[in-house]
């Protein structure tokens, strides 16, 4: 199953927010670490389509008052999204350690 750049890039934000991963917190992680501000519309059709391919789950939080008794719909990586990261981020490390001049940091 193919994963597209900002896919890649919301299942991170979604991954580095652990429980915490809901609309708002994933744009402004978004935001910080990219600099661009995406459209609400575009993060939602994105988390969709996640949602779609199994790479995250959802669950809903309480209602409250300040969300006019709406819910919260907060996102979790899945095993199989988890493993698409590693899989990706294997790809890109692949071809990278082969670019003359380009500095990797490694994890240890």
């Amino acid at each position: 199953m193919k994963l597209g750049g900002f896919e890649e890039l919301v299942l991170l934000a979604i991954g580095s927010l652990g429980d915490d991963a809901y609309g708002v917190t994933i744009k402004e992680i978004l935001k910080e670490k990219t600099g661009k501000n995406p459209s609400v519309g575009a993060l939602h059709s994105a988390l969709y389509r996640l949602e779609e391919k199994e790479f995250v789950k959802t669950r809903e939080g309480g209602a409250t008052a300040e969300r006019g008794g709406r819910r919260k719909k907060y996102y979790q990586l899945t095993a199989y999204g988890l493993k698409m990261l590693q899989e990706t981020n294997e790809l890109r490390m692949s071809f990278a350690q082969n670019i003359p001049g380009l500095s990797i940091k490694t994890q240890e």
